[in-house]
């Protein structure tokens, strides 16, 4: 649960401007997630998170460059826990997963910083990642089939 929880965490900073602990309890309870400031702190202090200057001048929160090891190690595990399949179609990879966990492994996805990776879209049980080309989606389907149990 924490590490599906750390996965909406470092989401909801990159999708919005949130600028306190408190903002960030709102957004986490209004996706389903019971907590208590004193854990959203812990949680920021987990994540190691920063406030940075946005472009309005306010300090917001936002994650620091590069996942750091615990947190990676946590995605590996949202990863094997939840991939069910992996395909591709020409540069397009469709990952399947359990319900409810297309969101958490796919911020575990983008958390790798692959190269050849344009972006990526999560439902509930299913993420499309947009390669460069063809050859980029069959390299990244065959790192993705090594978390498939």
């Amino acid at each position: 649960m924490k590490l599906n929880r750390h996965a909406k965490i470092l989401d909801l900073i990159k999708q919005y401007p949130i600028t306190t602990q408190e903002e960030l309890l709102t957004k986490l309870e209004e996706e389903g997630y019971t907590v208590t400031q004193s854990t959203v702190s812990r949680d920021i202090k987990t994540l190691r998170l920063q406030k940075s200057h946005s472009i309005d001048g306010k300090y917001r929160y936002c994650a620091p460059t590069g996942i750091q090891p615990d947190v990676k190690n946590g995605f590996t595990g949202i990863l094997s826990g939840s991939m069910i399949s992996v395909d591709t179609a020409q540069n397009l990879v469709v990952v399947r997963t359990f319900s409810g966990m297309a969101s958490a492994a796919c911020a575990a996805i983008d958390s790798m910083n692959l190269s050849n990776v344009v972006g990526s879209l999560a439902g509930d049980d299913t993420i499309f990642i947009a390669c460069t080309d063809n050859a980029s989606a069959d390299s990244l389907l065959t790192i993705l089939k090594k978390y498939i149990a």
